[in-house]
């Protein structure tokens, strides 16, 4: 018995050194870490139960049979993070450089439906060369059967990306279809076509980090919801918005202990908005000041900076947060935000995370390079997210809401349960300037005709209290009590039940 026993510790042993020791070493000196190491700081110490660690491919094409290694280059089972569970999977780039094959495939695909199964979420490490090129076929199969099991899985269970190291090709699709992807700065980067491939035939000369990095996924792309410095950042953080999210579409977020009160004033929030309406101030201000410590997760930080995106927690709740930023193109939604927007609401909606939406927003930016780039159906996106959402919404207008913009912020129109606007509200078609101009077209010579006309407008369509009279608005509230009146809200909706009409699934403006 004492044998057998030592045999299977031997096994082990050898399984843990994945490509071996000097490989191990060339990991490090590119300061990443192995892909054990990575789920020891993600997960909970000694809560990681592995499955499939003695599993090897079974190709013996092009000297294959000679290259095996225990786990076949991805690390795979379940584990917990502050105590929840979570399924994962960390590729191992010293085996085979991490690369895909049919059996790699399987475990991954394994614990994807174990995860389905028992409604927790799962988290994907990557760090792999792609496609092993000796099993063709086979592992292009592989793939496809990792993507099907995402498609089963969006809004079932989370699922979050962390770009570790190389992800080219067809691994791609993969996390381009969870819910969240974070990168590492400088160690790793995701294009479809390499820098080589694209010279050859664009002639186009590119480095990885600029086709394929961390700043371009996180600024250009919108492919990456955030990058951070080195594999320890990205897994702490990773842990963090972990603690934001539900296990599955069953069960609602987690409820955290919080040193904080709900009826907490905060005074300086009477004076955030500007006395001049076109001056600009940080509306990240207001989500910290509303939130329980001032904690903010934010998603997409670098990309669409006129909206902000993310989560912060209301009496140690989770709520979603989606607000227009004054400071970036004076609030404006343009494609970018929209999709942007669009795409968070829908997660929040799928995962019964109630929404929070604050509203500066002057309209839709205009131009050619926004109609040309079809902004009316990205808008459209926005409107479609929210109009369909059944979660609870509570929406508090702080400055302009202006024309269509109005409407696609989770206005009463749009089934909110909750619409507030504070005394500084300007709720109307469009500024007063332009609407003079229009409706006052045969006085623009006479300036002050123009100037009573516009004094006129100001006060009769562009304040909260014409929308309140029609019931638009449920209640101008005094911006330092935001909080009390925002948490009461959302603790009023918890018993919210809302559906939409049946359907196999909608056809959202793509």
């Amino acid at each position: 018995m004492s044998d057998i026993l030592q045999q299977l510790e031997i096994r082990r042993d050898e399984a843990r050194m994945g490509g071996g020791q000097r490989r191990i070493d060339v990991q490090h000196s590119k300061g990443k870490l192995t892909a054990r190491e990575r789920l020891e700081v993600l997960l909970d110490e000694g809560s990681f139960e592995e499955f499939d660690m003695f599993v090897a491919h079974r190709c013996v094409d092009f000297g294959m049979d000679k290259q095996k290694y225990p786990g076949d280059g991805v690390v795979t089972g379940w584990g917990t993070i502050n105590g929840r569970m979570v399924y994962v999977y960390s590729q191992d780039f010293t085996v085979l450089g991490g690369s895909l094959s049919a059996t790699h495939a399987q475990k991954i695909c394994k614990i994807m439906d174990m995860a389905m199964r028992n409604g927790a979420p799962v988290i994907g490490l990557n760090d792999s060369g792609g496609a092993r090129i000796q099993e063709g076929v086979d592992a292009l199969g592989g793939y496809a059967d990792v993507f099907q099991k995402n498609v089963l899985a969006s809004g079932v269970v989370p699922q979050i990306s962390v770009i570790m190291g190389p992800c080219a090709g067809g691994a791609v699709y993969s996390p381009a279809m969870t819910d969240f992807i974070f990168m590492v700065r400088d160690s790793s980067y995701m294009f479809v076509t390499g820098p080589d491939v694209v010279k050859t035939v664009t002639n186009e000369v590119v480095t990885a980090e600029e086709l394929g990095g961390a700043r371009t996924h996180t600024t250009k792309s919108s492919v990456a919801d955030g990058a951070y410095d080195n594999d320890m950042e990205a897994l702490y953080e990773v842990r963090r918005l972990f603690d934001f999210l539900p296990l599955n579409n069953r069960e609602k977020a987690p409820t955290r202990p919080f040193n904080d009160t709900p009826s907490r004033v905060e005074s300086s929030l009477d004076t955030l908005v500007p006395g001049n309406p076109n001056a600009p101030y940080d509306m990240s201000e207001l989500v910290r000041k509303l939130a329980d410590e001032g904690d903010f997760f934010e998603i997409q930080a670098e990309f669409a900076k006129n909206i902000l995106t993310g989560f912060i927690r209301l009496e140690g709740k989770t709520v979603g947060v989606v607000a227009n930023q004054p400071m970036v193109l004076a609030g404006c939604l343009d494609i970018d935000a929209s999709r942007k927007a669009a795409r968070f609401v829908r997660f929040c909606d799928a995962f019964e995370i109630p929404i929070l939406t604050l509203v500066d927003v002057p309209g839709f930016l205009p131009g050619t390079g926004q109609e040309y780039g079809g902004v009316i159906k990205h808008g459209a996106k926005l409107l479609f997210a929210y109009g369909e959402a059944t979660v609870p919404k509570v929406t508090v207008i702080v400055r302009k809401a202006y024309g269509g913009a109005y409407d696609v912020m989770a206005s009463k129109h749009l089934r909110g349960d909750f619409n507030y606007a504070w005394p500084t509200a300007q709720i109307a078609v469009m500024g007063a300037s332009g609407a003079v101009e229009i409706i006052h077209r045969a006085d623009l010579g006479d300036a002050d005709k123009i100037a009573a006309h516009t004094a006129d407008y100001e006060a009769r369509f562009a304040s909260p209290f014409v929308a309140a009279e029609r019931g638009f608005i449920d209640e101008v509230i005094l911006p330092h009590n935001t909080r009390l009146r925002v948490t009461r809200a959302f603790a009023s909706l918890r018993g919210k039940q809302l559906k939409n009409p049946w359907k196999k699934h909608d056809n959202i403006p793509l």
